[in-house]
């Protein structure tokens, strides 16, 4: 079944830092979660005015971000890999490739994604296709994103204090390769918030000029198959119940990882503040699911808001972390 998916893509005009779960500045993810991003578009919202509605749904779901590679008019998209079980037909038809080869492997190309959600076959066959971190059998340059460190000094803010010296890890993409995200639903929100969200920027330090980009509007075509009993999510996802949780690791055959959802209050006078954190399934992760052949949305957003703060004192808005997914049907 063939699907059609609008997809945004974001053009870097200045390095990127991606923060991980334990703030190191030295080291960046190279990709931005799927409720990373909608937070972002979120606060853009409610910066110019923009009505948010009381659950937190802007009316559309996307995918986290995934590396694409663009040189002139070609383009090369990638998606996660996913988590899968492992058995006796994942064994490789060349001796040369090796489990610690496809472990480096994060990210497939659509070609190689295509053939992963429809059948069963072992997609690692091809050692010439293993480009870096890349499976792909186009040209590309493996290092499209490069890693790039940068010396940086945090000044005492009473002046009593030394100045400290830090290095921050910053992502650069070359020509207009970047990184993009799929999205189901009603994007009239979207198109206002991104159009905001390119010079408000993306990431750790926009105040010194990282995380800037332009966006551009493109679609791919995805096939997908019909009457799978499996499920990839494209997204974070945080169940909506535990039944809905138990029904879908139902079978061995899921596969999946999970990641600890924090971070830090922006809203004076709290922003020394953490967020309550919450546990999200990573996108790639595979789970049960009946009889599918439908693109599904799943998953809900989580409302995090401390009940207190400071002298008994209350937020005036709520604190949400979306963890409703993008799911597509898999073969398994």
């Amino acid at each position: 079944m063939k699907n059609k998916f609008s997809i945004y893509k974001l053009h870097f005009t200045t390095p990127l830092h991606l923060g991980d779960a334990r703030d190191d500045y030295s080291v960046s993810m190279k990709t931005i979660y799927s409720d990373t991003m909608y937070a972002a578009l979120t606060s853009c919202l409610a910066k110019i005015g923009k009505s948010i509605p009381d659950d937190g749904d802007l009316g559309f779901t996307i995918s986290s971000l995934f590396p694409f590679y663009q040189k002139d008019s070609k383009e090369v998209y990638f998606f996660p890999k996913g988590y899968k079980k492992s058995n006796a037909s994942d064994s490789t038809a060349e001796e040369s490739i090796t489990a610690k080869d496809i472990k480096k492997i994060q990210w497939i190309d659509i070609g190689y994604f295509d053939k992963r959600i429809n059948s069963n076959d072992n997609i690692y066959t091809d050692r010439e296709s293993i480009q870096g971190e890349y499976l792909t059998r186009e040209e590309i340059d493996k290092d499209f994103i490069q890693s790039g460190i940068s010396p940086r000094v945090t000044v005492s803010r009473t002046g009593k204090e030394d100045a400290k010296p830090f290095y921050m890890d910053r992502l650069y993409f070359k020509g207009d390769s970047g990184l993009y995200f799929l999205v189901l639903g009603d994007t009239k929100l979207l198109d206002i918030a991104i159009d905001v969200l390119q010079y408000e920027g993306i990431g750790t330090d926009r105040n010194v000029g990282n995380g800037f980009f332009t966006f551009s509007r493109n679609e791919i075509e995805l096939e997908t198959p019909e009457n799978s009993d499996y499920v990839m999510s494209l997204s974070l996802f945080i169940p909506e119940s535990k039944k809905q949780l138990n029904e879908m690791l139902s079978d061995g055959k899921a596969g999946y990882d999970f990641i600890r959802r924090g971070g830090w209050i922006t809203t004076p006078p709290f922003n020394t503040l953490r967020k309550s954190a919450i546990y999200a399934f990573m996108h790639g992760s595979v789970f049960s699911l009946k009889n599918t052949d439908k693109i599904l949305i799943k998953g809900r957003i989580a409302d995090l808001t401390p009940e207190l703060l400071y002298g008994g004192q209350k937020l005036d808005h709520s604190i949400r972390r979306n963890g409703k997914a993008l799911f597509i049907p898999i073969k398994m």
